[in-house]
């Protein structure tokens, strides 16, 4: 199976490593309330055609390896994630939504994101390979 994905006219793979924490750091993704949080991450994910490699729920903070389709933008993804995950909890969870410090928002601004490619130094002796085949065939 190749690691490429395919929409109808681009092969693609586009693998992201996020992180991102409740508003305040706030110890709180635990029990029933992480086990929402990472079953809502996955559907929301399903919905939007993106594929979760990774997905761990710490208590303080989510870390998320996930391939997104280049139609969809990162923030996009952030967005509806953090969005619909926050609605979700705080109607299941209506005790949260109580306290004082929240002001509606479940999650902190912001996210953390990074690439998940290949090493530099394969990818250069694979262009090298590359020119060298293209070489010999054209001897």
């Amino acid at each position: 199976m190749s690691r490429f994905r395919k929409l109808s006219h681009t092969i693609w793979h586009c693998q992201y490593h996020m992180a991102w924490t409740p508003k305040y750091r706030l110890k709180i993704l635990e029990g029933a309330v992480a086990t929402e949080v990472a079953n809502c991450i996955r559907m929301f994910s399903e919905q939007k055609n993106c594929e979760v490699v990774e997905l761990n729920v710490q208590i303080d903070h989510v870390h998320l390896v996930v391939m997104v389709p280049p139609k969809i933008s990162i923030s996009d993804y952030m967005g509806i994630i953090k969005g619909r995950t926050a609605i979700r909890v705080f109607n299941r969870f209506r005790n949260l939504k109580q306290k004082p410090y929240w002001g509606n928002h479940f999650w902190a601004k912001g996210y953390c994101v990074d690439t998940v490619g290949l090493d530099a130094d394969k990818i250069r002796k694979y262009v090298k390979f590359q020119e060298a085949q293209e070489r010999k065939i054209e001897k």
